[in-house]
C-alpha cells in the first residue's frame, strides 16, 4: 500500500521478537528509490501510552519521501514494562534489522535512531550504551548481530531524568507528568532520584558517540529546551558530533517538527551522515 499522497510503501506488522507470549511488531516505510539510508524511529507517549502507528501520517511517510527508509518499532509499555524493558526492545528490533536487511532489501550496515519526546531518550540511550551488557538484553535473539547505531535525531527529549523526577510538590500539581516513576518501577523520591541519576544521557557521553541532530522548541513547557543543549554541550565537550537547532515559537509535539522543511532537513541530515 501507499501512505497517503506520498510514493512510499508500507509494511506493517512485521514480528521482530516475542517476549512473554506477546509480540513485538514494527512498520517499514519505504521510499520510491531503493537503496536508501535506514532509520528507525521510536515513538514518545511517556514510555506509557502510544505505538508504532501513530505518527504515520505526519511525520514517518512524509520523512520517508524525502529519501529515507523509516522502521517504526513498538516497544513495551509501563507500567507494566519495567526499565531497562523497553531498551531491550529496541536493541532486539536493531538487530533483527541486521540480521534481516538482506532479504528485506534493507542496507542495514548504518542505521540510524529518530525519536520523538520519550523515544529520543529511549533513542539516545540505545546509541550511548553500545557494549553495556545491562542494557544489551536478549530479545529477539540475533546475538551475532550488533545493536549499535551510526546517527541519531533527538527530538525534545529528555537528557537527564534527574530534573524531570526531582518536581516540587507545587511543580507536580502544576504539571503532573510523573511517567519517570513507571518507567523506573518506584514512586519513592529518593529511589528514584538516585534511579534516573544512573541513566542521565549526561554522564554516558564520549568521544565515540555517534553523531547527534537535536532539536527542541523554544516554547517547550514539558522537557524545556536547556535539556536539549545541555546533551548538545556535553557531545560537544567530550569531542563527538553535535547539531543543535532551536525551533522559534514550538511547544512539545509542536506541529511546526512536520513541517516540510524541517522533515526535509532533517532527511537531508541522515542521509549525508549515513551514506
Amino acid at each position: 500500500m501507499t501512505a497517503g499522497e506520498y510514493e512510499v510503501t508500507v509494511e506493517r506488522d512485521l514480528t521482530y521478537a516475542t517476549v512473554d507470549g506477546e509480540d513485538l511488531r514494527l512498520d517499514i516505510y519505504r521510499p520510491a528509490q531503493s537503496g536508501t539510508p535506514v532509520v528507525v524511529y521510536t515513538h514518545g507517549g511517556g514510555w506509557s501510552i502510544g505505538d508504532k502507528g501513530q505518527d504515520g501520517a505526519k511525520r514517518l511517510a512524509p520523512l520517508a519521501a524525502c529519501g529515507v527508509t523509516v522502521v517504526s518499532v513498538d516497544y513495551r509499555l509501563a507500567p507494566r514494562a519495567v526499565f531497562p524493558q523497553q531498551l531491550h526492545d529496541l536493541k532486539g528490533a536493531v538487530r533483527w534489522l541486521r540480521a534481516h536487511g538482506p532479504s528485506l532489501g534493507l542496507s542495514t550496515e548504518r542505521i540510524g535512531m529518530w525519536g520523538a519526546s520519550a523515544g529520543a531518550y529511549l533513542g539516545s540511550l540505545l546509541a550511548l550504551s553500545d557494549g553495556d551488557s545491562d542494557f544489551e538484553g536478549g530479545v529477539g535473539g540475533n546475538h551475532d548481530q550488533s545493536s549499535a547505531v551510526q546517527a541519531v535525531v533527538h527530538w525534545f527529549g529528555q537528557a537527564d531524568l534527574t530534573a524531570s523526577a526531582a518536581r516540587s510538590e507545587l511543580e507536580a500539581r502544576l504539571l503532573p507528568f510523573r511517567f519517570e516513576a513507571d518507567l523506573l518501577g518506584t514512586a519513592d523520591p529518593a529511589q528514584l532520584a538516585d534511579r534516573a541519576r544512573e541513566l542521565s544521557l549526561l554522564t554516558r557521553v564520549s568521544a565515540q558517540a555517534p553523531p547527534f541532530l537535536i532539536v527542541h522548541g523554544d516554547r517547550d513547557r514539558i522537557v524545556p529546551p536547556a535539556e536539549g543543549f545541555a546533551l548538545h554541550d556535553a557531545l560537544a565537550r567530550a569531542g563527538a558530533q553535535s547539531r543543535f537547532e532551536l525551533l522559534a515559537g514550538a511547544g512539545h509535539e509542536d506541529a511546526e517538527f512536520d513541517s516540510p522543511a524541517n522533515l526535509a532537513t532533517t532527511a537531508a541530515w541522515l542521509r549525508a551522515v549515513l551514506r
